[in-house]
């Protein structure tokens, strides 16, 4: 038996929070370069952080030793709490999804700064969102799948699968959305570019969006929120 609602999942880092500008800032104050964003997109796993050839050496140098990676990540959550920004659009839509009385909205996280949930509180509320607001806010650790934390919401509110959606930015937000029977929404801006989705993934072309306006539209028009501003 389903209920009558609607559910959203959204991504936090690369889907939601501009989190490349913030890792970027994080490693320049520590004297390291992390390169472009399309390079860094095209980079996999613990390389992400460790740049390419030219930044390689200085950037495993400075993050070997448990002392220099707990500097590094306390940076990164003053960086977070203080600087970083959600990606343009991204406050409207949320605020849409919550103000909807029907839909189920809520945030998943994988982000490594101290005390997540406290960052992310902060980082939202600078632009003027209260993820207290929110129907849930899960932080995921490393190890964990997706899956099983995505089903578990939709299960939690008794939402029809066919009406249940999912926004992220990599391969696991992918294979979490259909693994749990929910439509994915996909984008190319974040974690994973366009063509490592399409052709090393297997996500469809047609689910995803380049942009954070395009996230924005595609998501209001299939939630039928109406127009957003911020989109335009």
């Amino acid at each position: 038996m389903f209920s009558d609602e609607r559910l959203v999942i959204l991504d936090a880092d690369g889907t939601t929070i501009d989190a490349f500008e913030a890792i970027d800032k994080t490693f320049a104050h520590h004297g390291m370069d992390i390169g472009d964003l399309e390079r860094f997109q095209k980079r996999r796993h613990l390389f992400k952080y460790l740049g390419g050839l030219k930044e390689f050496p200085t950037n495993f140098k400075r993050q070997i030793g448990k002392k220099r990676r707990s500097q590094l990540i306390a940076t990164l959550t003053e960086v977070y709490r203080e600087e970083a920004r959600l990606y343009r659009g991204i406050e409207a839509l949320i605020e849409g999804l919550m103000a909807a009385p029907d839909i189920r909205v809520g945030l998943v996280t994988r982000n490594i700064t101290n005390e997540p949930e406290e960052t992310l509180r902060r980082l939202f509320l600078r632009h003027g969102v209260d993820l207290t607001a929110l129907d849930f806010l899960v932080h995921i650790p490393l190890g964990d799948e997706k899956t099983s934390h995505f089903r578990a919401a939709r299960e939690r509110y008794m939402v029809n699968p066919a009406l249940s959606y999912a926004c992220g930015d990599e391969r696991k937000d992918f294979a979490a959305a259909v693994g749990s029977g929910m439509h994915p929404f996909m984008v190319s801006y974040g974690f994973e570019d366009f063509e490592r989705l399409t052709t090393k993934i297997g996500v469809p072309a047609d689910i995803i969006s380049r942009t954070p306006e395009e996230l924005c539209k595609r998501v209001s028009h299939a939630l039928q929120l109406g127009t957003i501003e911020a989109c335009a």
